[in-house]
């Protein structure tokens, strides 16, 4: 099995401005991330940036880095872009590790390749992971995915989904116990997907469907152009990624103590 990680790395952060070159116990965040992805089975990591001093940075650690357009409007957009250049067949399998993961395992990029690999019919896969905690179950910045038995994605949302009846008559009738219970449904989408280069090209192509004008969530383009996308269980935790400055502190208190 050959597969490409691509990094989408963007400086212009709304919450935290040059994310990617923050510095994190001696190293910036883009080269924790790539370091990361280089420990997987990947044929070949690439970061794709639209700012020339990420570009450098890339380069200062040997790193392998394809400078695109700065008008793209998503991290997909930007995939797709670098699938071009790279010139990559059709049916290649591309990784989209986000630049702002400096702790993303390595086992986890294996995995969503593997899967979009041995499922022929799926047009992308993901991962996702139960959800522990109450606050996170009503958070709309925590992103919720069904899947069926299948691991067929049947939709990603803020809102909290599958809703629970019974259980959900108000916020504090569920208890983390109940959640804790392995049957029960809702899940957390974690944001790693592999693809398959001609829906990447697709992709761009695809006029913005309302679902994901609504809910904001890109990958609901997929599904509304028919796809599938293939969802299971990450099998390792995946620590939250860097949004913020409170985030950037946590990490770097993490790895110091490392």
């Amino acid at each position: 099995m050959n597969f490409t990680v691509v990094i989408p790395a963007r400086y212009a952060s709304q919450r935290l401005p040059g994310k990617p070159l923050c510095d994190i116990a001696g190293k910036t965040m883009i080269e924790h991330v790539y370091l990361c992805a280089k420990k997987s089975l990947a044929n070949n990591v690439v970061v794709a940036t639209d700012h020339p001093d990420i570009a450098k940075e890339v380069e200062r650690f040997d790193g392998k880095v394809c400078l695109t357009s700065s008008a793209h409007e998503s991290g997909t957009d930007r995939l797709a872009e670098v699938v071009e250049t790279l010139g990559l067949d059709e049916d290649h399998i591309v990784v989209n590790v986000q630049g702002d993961e400096p702790l993303i395992p390595a086992a986890v990029i294996n995995q969503v390749a593997k899967n979009l690999h041995k499922n022929k019919t799926f047009s992308a896969a993901t991962l996702s992971e139960p959800i522990s905690l109450v606050d996170d179950l009503f958070n709309p910045n925590v992103v919720k995915v069904v899947s069926n038995k299948f691991g067929r994605a049947l939709y990603f949302s803020r809102a909290t989904i599958p809703w629970d009846r019974e259980g959900f008559l108000n916020q504090g009738s569920i208890t983390e116990k109940q959640l804790s219970n392995s049957d029960y449904p809702t899940q957390r989408h974690i944001g790693i997907y592999a693809y398959r280069v001609n829906v990447l090209k697709n992709f761009v192509s695809w006029p913005m469907s309302t679902l994901e004008k609504t809910e904001k969530l890109e990958q609901l383009r997929i599904l509304d152009n028919d796809k599938q996308i293939h969802v299971e269980l990450a099998c390792e935790s995946v620590p939250g990624g860097v949004d913020t400055p409170e985030d950037l502190e946590r990490l770097r208190k993490l790895l110091m103590s490392r």
